[in-house]
C-alpha cells in the first residue's frame, strides 16, 4: 500500500476496541488524549476506523445508568459519522469459539479484524490479542508508527 506524507498507509483500517471509544466518551484520564488522536485521525479520514456492533453493544451496557434512549441514538449517529460500523456475523462466532481463547469478546474482535482485512487492532488492552493474526496496537503505540 502507498503510504501518505504522515506515514500512514493510505486505506489503513483499524478495528477499535471498546476501551478507546469509552476512554473519549467519558473522558477516562490518562487515557483520553491518545484515544482522542485514533479519532482524530478516523473523523479526518486518515485512516479507516471500524466498529464492531458488538462493541456498540457492549458500550451501551457499560454505560446504561448515564444514559437515556436519546443519548444511545445521539451517540451511535456521532460514531457511526467517524467510524464504520461491521456486523458479527454468525461465521464470525463460530471462528471465535474455534479460537477457545479465555476472553470469548476479544476473540470475536480478532475474528473480526481478520475478516474485515485490518492493519491492526487499536486497544489498551494488546495482551489480550497476543495470539491474534492481527498485530494490537496501542493508541500511543500507533501514534508513534506516524
Amino acid at each position: 500500500m502507498k503510504q501518505n506524507q504522515k506515514g500512514l498507509k493510505k486505506n489503513m483500517k483499524l478495528l477499535i476496541d471498546a476501551n478507546i471509544l469509552l476512554d473519549v466518551l467519558q473522558h477516562r484520564k490518562p487515557y483520553v488524549c491518545d484515544s482522542s488522536a485514533i479519532w482524530k485521525l478516523c473523523e479526518a479520514d486518515k485512516v479507516n476506523g471500524y466498529v464492531s456492533a458488538l462493541t456498540f453493544a457492549n458500550l451501551v451496557y457499560i454505560m446504561r445508568k448515564e444514559m437515556t434512549p436519546g443519548k444511545i441514538e445521539e451517540i451511535l449517529h456521532s460514531l457511526s459519522l467517524i467510524f464504520k460500523f461491521t456486523e458479527v456475523n454468525p461465521s464470525d462466532l463460530m471462528c471465535a469459539a474455534q479460537l477457545n481463547w479465555d476472553d470469548f469478546e476479544d476473540a470475536i474482535q480478532s475474528v473480526t479484524a481478520e475478516r474485515i482485512r485490518a492493519d491492526y487492532i487499536i486497544t489498551r488492552n494488546v495482551k489480550d490479542f497476543a495470539q491474534s493474526r492481527i498485530t494490537a496496537l496501542t493508541p500511543a503505540e500507533l501514534i508513534t508508527r506516524i
